[in-house]
């Protein structure tokens, strides 16, 4: 079953409600998304993905997974 942009970001929305979210992508598996957060402050980079990923609930979880492939840009609010 394919997902959709407006689904991950009602994911990533549930654990960063705060955050400006962006995904982009039309085919159902490959998307980029950019999640600006407060929460990010103080984190590095690989923190900050793992925080986005986990919030994917398993969505890009091997081969079953609905979300094959997800370009993320993360960074807190300048």
């Amino acid at each position: 079953m394919a997902i959709e942009a407006r689904d991950i970001e009602a994911l990533i929305r549930e654990s960063f409600p705060n955050a400006q979210i962006s995904v982009q992508g039309d085919d159902g598996a490959h998307f980029a998304a950019e999640v600006i957060d407060p929460s990010f402050k103080g984190m590095n980079r690989v923190q900050q993905q793992r925080a986005v990923y986990a919030a994917l609930k398993g969505k890009m979880d091997g081969a079953q997974g609905e979300l094959h492939a997800l370009a993320l840009t993360t960074k807190a609010p300048e």
